[in-house]
């Protein structure tokens, strides 16, 4: 059975840094196409960033130079870093991988305020 598990959610100042972790299991991830979406309050659930099995990554034009996607294959998990975080990145943080449909985790809550 699939299952993905995210952590490393939590409240973090403007400014500040986290560092969100996806472990699958059921998969060998590195075989795959994965990322993170993010889904904020009253708005549509959008990508943020992407990993392709070639190691390809490609990141939205608002996190770009902040955020930075990598995988670990041998622990099957894939990391978001992110940096210079912003109130605007406050969201619940999805991380994903592509085999013929998306399967996703439960998500993560990133909330960034003072």
């Amino acid at each position: 059975q699939v299952q993905l598990v995210e952590s490393g959610g939590g409240l973090v100042q403007p400014g500040g840094s986290l560092r969100l972790s996806c472990a699958a299991s059921g998969v060998i991830f590195g075989l795959y196409d994965m990322g993170w979406y993010r889904q904020a309050p009253g708005k549509e659930r959008e990508p943020v960033a992407i990993c392709t099995s070639g190691g390809t990554t490609n990141y939205a034009d608002s996190v770009k130079g902040r955020f930075t996607i990598s995988k670990d294959s041998a622990e099957n998990t894939v990391y978001l870093q992110m940096n210079s975080l912003k109130p605007e990145d406050t969201a619940v943080y999805y991380c994903y991988f592509l085999r013929g449909v998306r399967y996703w985790g439960r998500g993560t809550q990133v909330t960034v305020s003072s």
